[in-house]
């Protein structure tokens, strides 16, 4: 106020229109410069990451959601999903593509492929999945953010676990679940989600089409479910 003061002083000297237009232009660039910063969240993830960037994925979805509230200049969403990474992958580039962006929350979603490509061999042990994402979490903590998990969703759609990988996607998302309690972390937890959301919609117990594409990648219905868990997460921070 006191930099408003000593202006508002040197205006006096200022034919009165202009005096009050420039007093005014001060006094909003001055309040714009007192408003929080909006909060940088980054989705750190494979293609389904990748993919909820696009038009009509969720992270748009999600940023129409905050901006339909007094809450929408509260967050900045970026994408950071590249198709076919695993826990490894987002290790290896966790500075280049997260830290160095200086995030205030980074929103974890992997997995996918990590039980996926085991059926040709590129797969990820569980207990290097769950080291190498302990340590995701560690450094993006260490770095000053904060760190959502959330658990991988589905491969394949059938609700009456005849998915030929339900088995070790179960078992992975209970690692991402008991993570998330060990380290402090919020959960979306969208293996449980999605499962609930098939068991009352696909009532013919189909492969996909109910919340994916092809069993894996999110159609519209998909990118909503998630939108909107993800978002409920958000505001809550």
């Amino acid at each position: 106020m006191l930099f408003l003061n000593l202006a508002f002083m040197k205006m006096e000297r200022l034919p009165r229109v202009f005096t009050f237009s420039l007093f005014t232009a001060l006094v909003l660039i001055f309040m714009a410069c007192m408003l929080p910063s909006p909060k940088r969240v980054i989705f750190f993830g494979d293609s389904i990451t990748q993919m909820g960037a696009e038009p009509g994925g969720y992270i748009p979805m999600m940023q129409d959601m905050l901006g339909a509230g007094s809450t929408g200049q509260q967050f900045e969403l970026l994408g950071a999903g590249i198709g076919g990474n695993k826990v490894y992958d987002l290790y290896l580039r966790l500075d280049k593509d997260v830290l160095s962006k200086q995030p205030d929350i980074v929103i974890i979603l992997i997995g996918i492929n990590d039980v996926w490509h085991k059926t040709w061999g590129t797969g990820t042990d569980a207990d290097k999945f769950e080291q190498f994402y302990r340590t995701l979490i560690h450094q993006i903590k260490n770095s000053g953010a904060e760190v959502i998990l959330c658990t991988p969703p589905l491969i394949g759609e059938h609700t009456d676990f005849s998915n030929p990988l339900d088995g070790d996607l179960n078992k992975y998302a209970n690692i991402v679940r008991r993570l998330a309690k060990e380290e402090r972390c919020p959960l979306v937890d969208l293996r449980a989600l999605f499962l609930e959301y098939n068991i009352s919609h696909n009532v013919d117990n189909a492969e996909q089409g109910i919340l994916t594409t092809d069993g894996v990648h999110l159609n519209a219905e998909g990118n909503r479910l998630v939108a909107e868990a993800m978002t409920k997460v958000l505001l809550n921070r």
